[in-house]
């Protein structure tokens, strides 16, 4: 604001007349509001504001006012008087003051912008850490269920919610938990009920939003009033997705209309109910075992859950992906993300340590992720926001996530990419050049070091990518030898022509040759992409 008013007072010292900026933030007859000025006065009556290209001239009692419109997203205008000198002269000072004025109010806009986005980030972050903590501690269905969808709800502002399960032998969705309508019966939805939102998402895996008289259903007024957001509980495996139920949300405090962000965020993290839900299914069943190692299993088990499908990544590319689990909990992970103008995303990454604590960095980071790839088309940036959500976590755990996030732009022939201490990363050629993707930067929490991006061509239809963790190189011998990543990447290079999943098994195999019955110590994640 001081840099606006020293330009005003400039003004007012180089042609004596007084000015001052007025916007309306509202729709047309809401009160202007002052923004700067040197002789504040009055705001101007909505009978004298000109439109654009228009320069209002109005005698007044303390002498010539003219209203001057400021081009821009909002209405503003610039009121100058009393004014003494004359009009020609007074255009030639506009010609350098009104670009000023509207310049500022574009940047003040922008940063308005900017701290709304940075307050919703705020939350959704906090939404996942929050899940991702009911993740390690879950063992109760219902609980747990109650747990995420008080969360969800205070994160979008709904009165009303609810989390459907299906239930095998009825064929049917059974309300485990919700909010709201307390009172109001919530009998079981059959599958094919076709006036229920719920069923019909749970039967097309569609995420919706059904306006208020929209899709009316009896069954479903204990947990709905008006518009209600509904999404697809799945757990995702190497067979496919399974769909586990529906969460819904109605109500909203506010009183506005669920938006496509409301939708994306509820998206991000169904996966992250249904793992919920599976975790404490997988705990109930396994009540005889012993529960060090139970515990230890199921959240090995929950982690790999949470990976992406490789064969259904993009159409624009080809990828096969696998993480083959060591005994422990470990903290290697990938991730997959389709983005715009025919674009995917691939990140790998391997957390440091084992045991719970590692998983759950581990969920969270892919969480985190899943929603910062969506915000930016720099790696680097990427990678920053992504160290931002977790840097508190990985202090206190005294972790590290060493990460490599690229971006394969198939219509410009473009790959960019972030490294941060991830070393196992490269591009074979066509022609079978081997080039290592460097680490721009240490692993995420060994340093408050910012990430930078690296750009290189990408020969569509030629270039393979290939990404592993150290579980690969680090792979031993009956008599303790290493494997090397230098017999991993000749596996590919003479390969490469291969579909990825050939490619894959090709690489397996020379594993499977090394270590031969030997127990294997760590994770082990391999990822080949071609688009």
């Amino acid at each position: 604001m001081s840099e606006l008013v020293d330009v005003l007072n400039a003004f007012l010292e180089a042609t004596g007349c007084h000015v001052a900026v007025w916007r309306r933030e509202g729709a047309v007859g809401t009160p202007l509001k002052y923004i700067a000025g040197t002789l504040r006065g009055t705001p101007p009556p909505d009978a004298w504001l000109p439109v654009l290209g228009d320069v209002r001239d109005e005698a007044t009692e303390r002498g010539r006012v003219l209203i001057v419109p400021v081009i821009g997203p909002r209405s503003a205008w610039i009121v100058f008087g009393p004014c003494p000198i004359e009009r020609r002269e007074l255009d030639r000072y506009l010609k350098f003051l009104r670009p000023v004025v509207a310049q500022y109010l574009q940047n003040t806009l922008e940063v308005e912008h900017a701290a709304n986005e940075l307050a919703e980030r705020y939350e959704e972050i906090n939404l996942l850490y929050s899940i991702s903590e009911i993740l390690g501690r879950t063992v109760s269905l219902e609980d747990g269920a109650a747990t995420i969808l008080k969360e969800v709800s205070e994160t979008v502002g709904a009165h009303r919610g609810s989390i459907l399960v299906h239930d095998h032998d009825s064929e049917s969705l059974h309300v485990i938990a919700r909010i709201g309508g307390e009172g109001i019966p919530t009998p079981p939805i059959a599958l094919h009920d076709n006036c229920s939102v719920s069923a019909n998402v749970f039967r097309t895996l569609r995420s919706t939003i059904v306006e208020a008289g929209e899709m009316p259903c009896a069954s479903e007024l204990g947990f709905r009033s008006g518009a209600m957001l509904t999404v697809p509980i799945l757990w995702t495996a190497q067979e496919g997705s399974e769909p586990l139920g529906v969460v819904n949300l109605s109500d909203r405090r506010s009183g506005q209309a669920f938006t496509a962000g409301d939708l994306k965020l509820v998206t991000a993290i169904a996966s992250q109910i249904g793992a919920a839900i599976q975790n404490a299914r997988l705990v109930r069943q396994s009540l005889d075992q012993q529960r060090m190692q139970q515990e230890m299993q199921l959240a090995h088990d929950l982690q790999m859950k949470l990976l992406p499908d490789a064969a259904h990544a993009s159409p624009e590319a080809t990828v096969a992906a696998r993480v083959v689990p060591a005994e422990d909990v470990g903290g290697d992970f990938y991730n997959l993300y389709r983005l715009p103008h025919e674009r995917i995303g691939v990140m790998i990454g391997d957390v440091s340590g084992h045991g719970y604590q590692a998983a759950l960095i581990m969920a969270l980071t892919m969480s985190a992720s899943a929603i910062h790839a969506q915000g930016t088309d720099d790696p680097a940036e990427m990678l920053r926001r992504l160290y931002v959500s977790v840097k508190e976590e990985l202090n206190t755990t005294e972790m590290f996530v060493s990460a490599l996030y690229a971006v394969v732009d198939r219509v410009n022939g473009v790959l960019r990419y972030g490294n941060m201490g991830h070393p196992h990363a490269f591009v074979v050629s066509r022609e079978g050049i081997t080039e290592r993707l460097v680490a721009g930067g240490p692993p995420l929490g060994m340093r408050d070091e910012a990430p930078t991006s690296e750009c290189r061509e990408w020969d569509v239809g030629g270039d393979v990518l290939l990404l592993f963790t150290d579980g690969i190189t680090d792979a031993r011998d009956r008599e303790g030898k290493r494997l090397d990543e230098g017999p991993v990447v000749e596996c590919v290079r003479m390969h490469r022509h291969e579909q990825p999943t050939q490619i894959l098994e090709r690489v397996f195999e020379l594993l499977d040759r090394h270590t031969g019955d030997v127990e294997r110590r760590d994770d082990l994640t391999l990822v080949i992409l071609k688009s």
